[in-house]
C-alpha cells in the first residue's frame, strides 16, 4: 500500500512539475509573478477538451495545439501588453497579472458556463500491474512522461540553442544583454510565450486526469508556486524536484489524514521550505 501511494504522488508531481516549470522560467527571466498562471492551464484545458469533444481529437495529440496556441496568446499578451509596465514595480506588474486572470476567468464562465468537465478518453480506466503491490494508470504514466519530455525539452532550449543564450544573458545582466545585441523585448515576448505554453500542456494533461471548470485556475496557481518556491528558482530542475517533494508528500498526508487536508499539506511545507530552506532545495545562492 505504501509503495502504491508514493508512485502515485510521484506520476501526480509529474504534472505538478509541468505546471511549475512555466512559472518558474517567467519569474526567473523576468522577476514577473504570474498570478495568472492558473488562468492559462484552464485555458489549455478546455482548449484540448473542446477539440477532444467537437473534433474527436485524442488529447495526447491537441496537448501540441494547445501549446501553440497558449504560446500565441502569451507572446501577444507580454509583447503588447506586458512589455508595456515591464520595468514597473512589482506591484504593478502584480495588478496587471491578476487583472488578465480575472478577465480570462470571466470570459471562460461566459463562453462555456460554470459546468464542470472531463475529457473522457476510451483507455482512461486501462492500467498494468507490477507484481502483487502497484498498479500503474497509463493515462497517467503517459502525463507524467510528457511532463518530463517537455522539462527536458526546455533544457535544451535553454542551454543548447541561441534563444536560451539570449534568455539566460537577460535573466543574468539586462543592461549587458542589450550591449550585445539581445532585442530584449522580443526575448521577454518568447520567454512568456514558453511559460504560458507550458501551462497549456499542463492544462491538458490536468483535463484528462482531473475535472475542470473556468474558476479551477486560483489553487492551479497556487499550487505552482508552493512547486516553484519548493524546488528553488534559478534552475530548470527545481520545479522537477518541487513537484515531485510535493506529489509525494500530498500522497502519503491525503492517506494519513484524509484527501480534505491536500491543499493545508501544500501549506504547510511551503512554510516550512520558507523557514528553514528559504532560497529551496535547488535554489541558486546570490
Amino acid at each position: 500500500m505504501l509503495l502504491q501511494i508514493i508512485i502515485n504522488g510521484i506520476l501526480k508531481g509529474g504534472l505538478y512539475a509541468l505546471m511549475a516549470l512555466g512559472m518558474s522560467l517567467i519569474w526567473g527571466v523576468m522577476d514577473i509573478i504570474n498570478i495568472a498562471h492558473g488562468a492559462f492551464i484552464m485555458l489549455g484545458a478546455y482548449c484540448s477538451y473542446w477539440f477532444f469533444s467537437l473534433l474527436g481529437v485524442d488529447p495526447f495529440i491537441s496537448l501540441f495545439l494547445s501549446i501553440f496556441i497558449l504560446f500565441v496568446i502569451g507572446y501577444g499578451i507580454q509583447r503588447y501588453l506586458i512589455n508595456l509596465v515591464i520595468r514597473a514595480t512589482i506591484f504593478i506588474t502584480l495588478i496587471l497579472a491578476f487583472g488578465i486572470e480575472i478577465f480570462i476567468n470571466n470570459l471562460a464562465l461566459v463562453m462555456w458556463t460554470a459546468d464542470v468537465r472531463k475529457i473522457q478518453v476510451p483507455y482512461g480506466a486501462s492500467n498494468f500491474s507490477i507484481g502483487n503491490f502497484v498498479t500503474i494508470p497509463y493515462v497517467r504514466l503517459g502525463a507524467f512522461l510528457i511532463a518530463l519530455i517537455i522539462a527536458c525539452v526546455f533544457y535544451f532550449i535553454l542551454n543548447k540553442t541561441r534563444l536560451g543564450r539570449s534568455i539566460r544573458a537577460t535573466s543574468q545582466d539586462l543592461d549587458a544583454a542589450r550591449l550585445v545585441g539581445v532585442d530584449v523585448a522580443k526575448t521577454y515576448a518568447l520567454t512568456f510565450g514558453l511559460g504560458v505554453g507550458a501551462a497549456g500542456a499542463a492544462g491538458t494533461l490536468w483535463a484528462i486526469l482531473f475535472p475542470i471548470n473556468p474558476m479551477m485556475g486560483g489553487i492551479l496557481t497556487l499550487k505552482s508556486f508552493v512547486v516553484v518556491i519548493i524546488g528553488g528558482l534559478g534552475t530548470m530542475f527545481g520545479p522537477i524536484v518541487g513537484g515531485l517533494t510535493l506529489g509525494v508528500a500530498e500522497a502519503l498526508g491525503s492517506n494519513w489524514f484524509g484527501t480534505t487536508y491536500e491543499n493545508f499539506i501544500s501549506f504547510t511545507i511551503l512554510v516550512l521550505v520558507l523557514i528553514f530552506l528559504p532560497r529551496g532545495i535547488l535554489g541558486k545562492s546570490e
